[in-house]
């Protein structure tokens, strides 16, 4: 048998040229997209999301480029959907927590002085017209103007306000109407098209100084820019009555009647989203009652599905049970259902007008349950959905559980005169939680913040009466934020606020589960096994 030699000690195995030339080629095909990439998102105001992506492209070339690095090459692009997916996403939201953007403020100040500046108005010497457009084959327009004392002009881009009349030369006959048929080098466009076409209100026809705006179907005007912005002062003034607005918070705002500029721009606010969450009574209305049923809700549903699948797990236990493994087969069906599914099913069946339970109940106990009206019911109905849901999961892990625990304990508790109950209490139960107990922490803490079950079962409600933000009795902090951030009837999405209770669900959740580890000693007992 032939052993290859060894590379000799001190000299370095060489790379192969070609995967040398194709790693080269990846990196600079790579290179270029990172790079029109970052530039793209610097343009639209994008800084951190540029940031980001910055970060993955040095991180990439480093490892791919440096020798001393090359040996990481196989967690660089773990590492880089890291960056992307998880670490950004957990600052970026730390960040809007400390803003106010939300409908309103969506944009950049860049991005809203400029939205603003296009706004015009006419003034008190400002004339308007009729208008008729006519386009070239190059795409540019001209407008067919009619004054209210019958003048009539041809207004072009660039060029001052032309006097004309229909069959003057390079003009056509007018029609029914006065309008000529055509001008010299534009085509008459359809009334219809040309009060669709998005692209002639925003041209300014005329010469600088003098410009005529489309402003409606029918109307044409000299109309001015109604806001002008003083960078030193950093305020806008309304030309039309002089009314100066103050930048407050990315608003800007008049000191004088409060009238609000719309939109805003993303600004840092500070602790506000967290003093308004915190201290508002349109929030804090409904909290408290959120707050207390986001910790009833998953500890009733722990309990209740490790309770009926522990006991499923004893029952199947007994090596005498007949039809044993069929029994378990059927059992676990909901958890080979999806989820969403199986929500919705549940939902139909307890429909209080078709649903088969709340027929059966109407026929056997003449009473129909409001699941969708009344507190209480609605509040039961999602408990015994998510136990419908849950129980499946405990039956299999306490059964393999069940399996570990020696059956010399059992014999000598027996001996020692000890009943079943006895039994189960001293060693079944404790042995069990040391297993399971981690998991059944992190069912807690799914639970906690369970929205898909809420939204599809019932979507928070019924609704909290007096509640001035959208909440119900089955809403959980998740769902509520929601509510605030996405569905909020009207009133806006305010995605700093979102933000802000969701760091604070992450405390909560966090606290609540280093709270459960120290008090089941789980972190204790993994170190001694290990």
């Amino acid at each position: 048998m032939t052993i290859a030699n060894p590379v000799p000690k001190g000299k370095k195995q060489t790379e192969n040229p070609f995967s040398t030339l194709l790693r080269l080629v990846f990196v600079a095909i790579f290179d270029l997209g990172a790079g029109w990439f970052i530039y793209q998102a610097v343009q639209l105001g994008s800084f951190q999301l540029a940031g980001v992506v910055g970060v993955v492209f040095l991180l990439v070339n480093i490892v791919l480029l440096l020798p001393q690095a090359y040996a990481y090459r196989w967690m660089v692009t773990g590492l880089s959907f890291l960056v992307l997916f998880t670490i950004y996403p957990m600052l970026f939201t730390i960040y809007i927590a400390f803003t106010n953007y939300g409908d309103g403020h969506l944009l950049t100040q860049q991005q809203a002085l400029a939205v603003i500046e296009k706004e015009t108005y006419l003034p008190k010497t400002g004339k308007s017209y009729k208008w008729t457009a006519f386009k070239a084959p190059d795409n540019t327009y001209a407008l067919w103007l009619s004054d209210a004392e019958g003048n009539t002009y041809i207004a072009k881009v660039g060029t001052a306000l032309l006097p004309a009349k229909p069959g003057a030369p390079g003009i056509g006959q007018a029609d029914s109407s006065g309008i000529p048929a055509s001008i010299e080098g534009f085509t008459r466009l359809n009334p219809i098209l040309a009060a669709t076409d998005k692209n002639l209100p925003q041209i300014k026809f005329g010469e600088e100084g003098q410009t005529i705006q489309i402003r409606s179907p029918s109307e044409a005007a000299e109309l001015k820019p109604r806001y002008i912005y003083d960078a030193a002062a950093n305020t806008l003034t309304d030309q039309e009555n002089g009314e100066v607005y103050n930048d407050v918070d990315g608003t800007y705002t008049s000191r004088t009647s409060g009238k609000q500029i719309v939109p805003g721009y993303r600004a840092v606010v500070g602790l506000r989203n967290f003093v308004n969450f915190v201290q508002s009574p349109a929030l804090r209305g409904p909290l408290l009652q959120i707050l207390v049923w986001n910790f009833v809700f998953p500890t009733i549903s722990v309990l209740s599905t490790f309770s009926l699948g522990l006991a499923i797990a004893l029952l199947f236990n007994d090596k005498d049970f007949p039809l044993k493994k069929v029994f378990r087969t059927l059992l676990l069906i909901p958890y080979t259902i999806p989820s969403v599914i199986t929500v919705l099913i549940w939902r139909g069946m307890m429909n209080p007008d078709l649903g088969i339970i709340n027929h059966l109940t109407k026929t056997w106990l003449g009473f129909s349950p409001p699941w969708f009206s009344e507190p209480t019911w609605a509040q039961a109905g999602v408990l015994l959905v998510n136990l419908w849901l849950g129980y499946p999961y405990f039956m299999l892990i306490t059964s393999g559980a069940l399996q570990s625990i020696p059956a010399d304990l059992y014999e000598a508790a027996k001996i020692d005169g000890a009943n079943s109950w006895q039994s189960f209490r001293n060693i079944t139960l404790p042995l069990l939680l040391v297993a399971v107990g981690p998991l059944l922490i992190a069912s807690y803490v799914y639970n906690f913040n369970n929205f898909g079950l809420i939204y599809l079962f019932i979507n928070g409600g019924p609704p909290i009466v007096g509640a001035t933000t959208q909440a119900g009795h089955t809403d959980i902090l998740i769902s509520y934020v929601y509510n605030l951030a996405f569905a909020s009837g009207g009133r806006g999405v305010q995605y700093g606020l979102a933000s802000a209770i969701s760091i604070m669900v992450f405390f909560i959740v966090g606290t609540i589960t280093l709270v459960q580890f120290r008090f089941t000693n789980m972190w204790e007992e993994v170190s001694k096994n290990v």
